[in-house]
Protein backbone atom coordinates (compact mmCIF):
# COMPACT_ATOMS: atom_id res chain seq x y z
CA UNK A 1 0.00 0.00 0.00
CA UNK A 2 1.58 3.33 -1.00
CA UNK A 3 2.10 6.19 1.33
CA UNK A 4 0.03 8.63 1.88
CA UNK A 5 0.16 11.65 0.00
CA UNK A 6 1.05 14.79 2.30
CA UNK A 7 -1.02 18.05 1.73
CA UNK A 8 0.52 21.09 0.20
CA UNK A 9 1.46 23.59 3.05
CA UNK A 10 -0.51 26.46 3.06
CA UNK A 11 1.36 29.26 1.31
CA UNK A 12 0.47 32.63 3.13
CA UNK A 13 2.68 34.90 1.57
CA UNK A 14 1.76 33.16 -1.53
CA UNK A 15 -2.45 34.27 -0.79
CA UNK A 16 -1.53 37.94 1.13
CA UNK A 17 0.67 38.80 -2.35
CA UNK A 18 -2.61 37.40 -4.87
CA UNK A 19 -5.35 39.25 -2.53
CA UNK A 20 -3.25 42.24 -1.09
CA UNK A 21 -0.60 43.72 -3.39
CA UNK A 22 -0.18 45.25 -6.70
CA UNK A 23 3.30 46.18 -6.80
CA UNK A 24 2.90 47.12 -10.70
CA UNK A 25 0.31 49.71 -10.32
CA UNK A 26 2.50 51.52 -6.92
CA UNK A 27 5.53 51.31 -9.18
CA UNK A 28 3.97 53.10 -11.55
CA UNK A 29 2.42 55.57 -9.43
CA UNK A 30 5.62 56.63 -7.27
CA UNK A 31 7.42 56.75 -11.10
CA UNK A 32 4.83 59.19 -12.11
CA UNK A 33 4.28 61.36 -8.85
CA UNK A 34 8.02 61.76 -8.44
CA UNK A 35 8.53 63.02 -12.03
CA UNK A 36 5.57 65.18 -11.08
CA UNK A 37 7.18 66.85 -8.04
CA UNK A 38 10.72 66.59 -8.88
CA UNK A 39 10.73 67.21 -12.97
CA UNK A 40 13.05 64.30 -13.39
CA UNK A 41 12.88 60.10 -13.62
CA UNK A 42 13.44 58.67 -9.96
CA UNK A 43 16.22 55.70 -10.08
CA UNK A 44 16.46 54.93 -6.67
CA UNK A 45 14.12 53.12 -4.17
CA UNK A 46 13.85 52.19 -0.73
CA UNK A 47 11.23 50.18 0.86
CA UNK A 48 10.53 50.22 4.40
CA UNK A 49 8.99 47.75 5.86
CA UNK A 50 9.65 45.56 2.74
CA UNK A 51 8.27 42.50 3.69
CA UNK A 52 9.18 39.93 0.68
CA UNK A 53 10.52 42.93 -1.69
CA UNK A 54 7.70 42.52 -3.79
CA UNK A 55 7.58 46.13 -4.28
CA UNK A 56 11.37 46.14 -4.76
CA UNK A 57 11.99 43.61 -7.56
CA UNK A 58 9.15 44.93 -9.50
CA UNK A 59 10.69 48.18 -9.69
CA UNK A 60 14.62 47.39 -10.71
CA UNK A 61 12.71 45.51 -13.51
CA UNK A 62 10.79 48.39 -14.46
CA UNK A 63 13.55 50.21 -16.23
CA UNK A 64 17.70 49.24 -16.34
CA UNK A 65 18.87 52.05 -14.41
CA UNK A 66 16.39 51.09 -11.18
CA UNK A 67 17.82 50.08 -8.10
CA UNK A 68 16.32 49.18 -4.92
CA UNK A 69 16.68 47.86 -1.11
CA UNK A 70 13.71 46.29 0.94
CA UNK A 71 14.63 46.79 4.59
CA UNK A 72 12.63 44.56 7.02
CA UNK A 73 13.41 42.64 10.36
CA UNK A 74 11.49 39.45 10.16
CA UNK A 75 13.16 36.86 8.08
CA UNK A 76 10.71 34.51 6.96
CA UNK A 77 9.62 37.16 4.34
CA UNK A 78 12.92 38.01 3.15
CA UNK A 79 13.67 34.27 2.54
CA UNK A 80 10.35 33.84 0.61
CA UNK A 81 10.85 37.32 -1.29
CA UNK A 82 14.78 35.69 -2.09
CA UNK A 83 12.97 32.79 -3.74
CA UNK A 84 9.89 33.86 -4.90
CA UNK A 85 10.94 37.13 -6.05
CA UNK A 86 15.02 37.78 -6.00
CA UNK A 87 15.43 34.29 -7.97
CA UNK A 88 13.62 35.46 -11.06
CA UNK A 89 15.35 38.49 -11.88
CA UNK A 90 18.05 38.40 -14.51
CA UNK A 91 21.93 38.35 -13.22
CA UNK A 92 22.28 42.14 -13.97
CA UNK A 93 18.64 43.15 -12.54
CA UNK A 94 19.86 41.33 -8.78
CA UNK A 95 22.95 43.79 -8.89
CA UNK A 96 20.08 46.14 -8.25
CA UNK A 97 18.07 44.92 -5.67
CA UNK A 98 19.37 44.33 -2.15
CA UNK A 99 17.86 42.98 1.12
CA UNK A 100 19.08 43.75 3.97
CA UNK A 101 18.02 42.52 7.37
CA UNK A 102 17.25 44.96 9.71
CA UNK A 103 15.22 47.56 11.95
CA UNK A 104 13.95 50.95 9.71
CA UNK A 105 15.19 53.16 12.25
CA UNK A 106 19.23 52.13 11.70
CA UNK A 107 21.05 55.36 11.31
CA UNK A 108 23.06 53.46 8.65
CA UNK A 109 19.88 52.78 6.24
CA UNK A 110 20.35 53.88 2.76
CA UNK A 111 19.09 57.16 1.41
CA UNK A 112 16.66 57.13 -2.14
CA UNK A 113 15.26 59.40 -4.34
CA UNK A 114 11.74 57.53 -3.16
CA UNK A 115 11.58 56.24 0.24
CA UNK A 116 8.22 54.40 1.09
CA UNK A 117 6.10 52.68 4.09
CA UNK A 118 3.43 50.98 1.88
CA UNK A 119 0.90 48.12 3.56
CA UNK A 120 0.21 50.05 6.86
CA UNK A 121 3.21 48.64 8.30
CA UNK A 122 4.24 51.78 10.22
CA UNK A 123 0.89 51.66 12.21
CA UNK A 124 3.13 49.50 14.22
CA UNK A 125 4.48 52.68 16.27
CA UNK A 126 1.14 53.39 18.46
CA UNK A 127 3.00 56.29 20.31
CA UNK A 128 2.97 59.70 18.75
CA UNK A 129 7.17 59.71 19.86
CA UNK A 130 7.89 56.53 17.90
CA UNK A 131 6.30 57.67 15.01
CA UNK A 132 7.98 60.52 15.08
CA UNK A 133 11.32 59.07 15.45
CA UNK A 134 10.70 57.29 12.60
CA UNK A 135 9.56 59.89 10.46
CA UNK A 136 13.07 61.64 11.68
CA UNK A 137 15.44 59.02 10.88
CA UNK A 138 13.63 59.14 7.73
CA UNK A 139 14.08 62.70 6.77
CA UNK A 140 17.89 62.66 8.23
CA UNK A 141 18.52 60.06 5.02
CA UNK A 142 16.84 62.21 2.34
CA UNK A 143 18.59 64.35 -0.35
CA UNK A 144 17.38 67.48 -1.76
CA UNK A 145 15.21 65.70 -4.33
CA UNK A 146 13.65 62.48 -2.53
CA UNK A 147 10.20 61.91 -1.88
CA UNK A 148 8.68 59.73 0.97
CA UNK A 149 5.60 58.33 0.45
CA UNK A 150 3.13 56.33 2.73
CA UNK A 151 -0.29 54.93 2.30
CA UNK A 152 -2.72 54.63 4.87
CA UNK A 153 -6.80 53.83 4.92
CA UNK A 154 -9.70 55.28 7.04
CA UNK A 155 -13.63 55.84 7.04
CA UNK A 156 -16.18 54.69 9.35
CA UNK A 157 -15.71 50.51 8.58
CA UNK A 158 -12.18 51.16 9.64
CA UNK A 159 -13.20 50.98 12.94
CA UNK A 160 -16.21 48.98 12.83
CA UNK A 161 -15.72 45.40 14.09
CA UNK A 162 -16.36 43.21 11.10
CA UNK A 163 -15.20 40.51 8.68
CA UNK A 164 -15.16 41.84 4.81
CA UNK A 165 -15.04 39.10 2.67
CA UNK A 166 -13.38 39.40 -1.32
CA UNK A 167 -13.76 36.63 -3.36
CA UNK A 168 -10.43 35.56 -5.86
CA UNK A 169 -10.38 33.44 -8.68
CA UNK A 170 -9.38 30.40 -6.59
CA UNK A 171 -9.72 31.43 -2.97
CA UNK A 172 -11.67 33.81 -0.81
CA UNK A 173 -9.35 36.66 1.02
CA UNK A 174 -10.93 37.76 4.81
CA UNK A 175 -10.32 41.28 6.35
CA UNK A 176 -10.91 41.39 10.20
CA UNK A 177 -11.66 44.20 12.21
CA UNK A 178 -10.92 42.37 15.57
CA UNK A 179 -10.82 45.03 17.99
CA UNK A 180 -11.15 48.84 18.01
CA UNK A 181 -10.43 51.50 21.08
CA UNK A 182 -11.77 54.72 20.29
CA UNK A 183 -10.12 56.03 23.27
CA UNK A 184 -6.35 55.66 21.82
CA UNK A 185 -7.56 54.38 18.47
CA UNK A 186 -5.20 50.77 18.71
CA UNK A 187 -6.84 47.98 16.93
CA UNK A 188 -6.60 44.52 16.22
CA UNK A 189 -6.83 43.26 12.30
CA UNK A 190 -6.73 39.73 11.22
CA UNK A 191 -6.65 38.37 7.49
CA UNK A 192 -7.70 35.15 6.94
CA UNK A 193 -7.91 32.89 3.86
CA UNK A 194 -10.14 29.95 2.21
CA UNK A 195 -8.13 28.24 -0.39
CA UNK A 196 -9.22 26.17 -2.99
CA UNK A 197 -10.68 23.22 -1.39
CA UNK A 198 -12.88 24.98 1.05
CA UNK A 199 -10.92 25.25 4.10
CA UNK A 200 -10.17 28.63 5.83
CA UNK A 201 -6.93 29.46 7.65
CA UNK A 202 -7.74 31.57 10.34
CA UNK A 203 -5.63 34.68 11.38
CA UNK A 204 -2.64 34.18 8.92
CA UNK A 205 -1.77 37.71 9.76
CA UNK A 206 -2.19 39.70 12.83
CA UNK A 207 -2.03 43.47 13.08
CA UNK A 208 -1.92 44.89 16.49
CA UNK A 209 -1.76 49.06 15.32
CA UNK A 210 -3.13 52.42 16.19
CA UNK A 211 -5.17 53.77 13.36
CA UNK A 212 -3.32 57.06 12.44
CA UNK A 213 -5.44 59.62 10.82
CA UNK A 214 -4.64 61.81 7.39
CA UNK A 215 -3.94 65.07 9.50
CA UNK A 216 -2.23 63.61 12.40
CA UNK A 217 0.19 61.73 9.55
CA UNK A 218 0.86 65.29 8.35
CA UNK A 219 0.91 67.07 11.32
CA UNK A 220 3.71 64.74 12.77
CA UNK A 221 5.45 64.53 8.97
CA UNK A 222 5.82 69.09 9.53
CA UNK A 223 6.98 68.19 13.10
CA UNK A 224 9.63 65.41 11.40
CA UNK A 225 11.16 68.38 9.44
CA UNK A 226 9.44 67.95 6.17
CA UNK A 227 8.66 71.08 4.64
CA UNK A 228 5.43 70.18 2.74
CA UNK A 229 3.06 66.80 2.74
CA UNK A 230 0.69 66.41 -0.19
CA UNK A 231 -2.28 64.27 0.13
CA UNK A 232 -3.96 62.43 -2.33
CA UNK A 233 -7.69 60.76 -3.13
CA UNK A 234 -8.92 58.21 -5.51
CA UNK A 235 -10.95 58.69 -8.40
CA UNK A 236 -14.80 57.24 -8.51
CA UNK A 237 -15.01 54.26 -10.37
CA UNK A 238 -18.53 54.87 -12.10
CA UNK A 239 -19.27 51.52 -13.04
CA UNK A 240 -19.29 50.52 -9.18
CA UNK A 241 -19.19 52.42 -5.50
CA UNK A 242 -15.13 52.30 -5.33
CA UNK A 243 -12.31 54.08 -6.70
CA UNK A 244 -10.96 53.30 -10.15
CA UNK A 245 -7.21 52.94 -9.12
CA UNK A 246 -6.83 56.94 -9.78
CA UNK A 247 -4.95 58.78 -7.19
CA UNK A 248 -4.86 62.62 -7.48
CA UNK A 249 -3.38 65.96 -5.11
CA UNK A 250 -6.64 66.97 -3.07
CA UNK A 251 -7.37 69.04 0.11
CA UNK A 252 -10.58 68.23 0.46
CA UNK A 253 -13.32 65.35 -0.39
CA UNK A 254 -16.89 63.77 1.11
CA UNK A 255 -15.82 61.06 3.37
CA UNK A 256 -16.69 57.26 2.55
CA UNK A 257 -17.73 54.22 4.31
CA UNK A 258 -13.82 52.92 3.44
CA UNK A 259 -10.72 54.69 1.85
CA UNK A 260 -7.03 53.75 0.83
CA UNK A 261 -4.90 56.64 -0.19
CA UNK A 262 -1.41 58.17 -0.31
CA UNK A 263 0.86 61.20 1.19
CA UNK A 264 3.96 62.30 -0.15
CA UNK A 265 6.20 64.38 2.02
CA UNK A 266 9.36 66.41 0.48
CA UNK A 267 11.92 67.41 2.83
Amino acid sequence: MGKKKEAKAFDKHYYYEKAVQNPSHEVEFLAKEYKRLRKRKAVSLREDFGGTGFLSCEWVMDAKSNTAVAIDLDDDPIEYGKKKHYARLSANEQKRMNYIKGNVLDENNPSADIICAFNFSYFIFKKRTALLNYFRSVRKKMGPESVFFLDLFGGPESQTLMEEETEHESFSYYWDCQKFNPLTNECTFAIHFKDAQGKKHKNAFVYHWRLWSMPELRDLLIEAGFSQTIAYWEEDDEDDEGGNGTFYPSEEEENCESWVTYIAALP
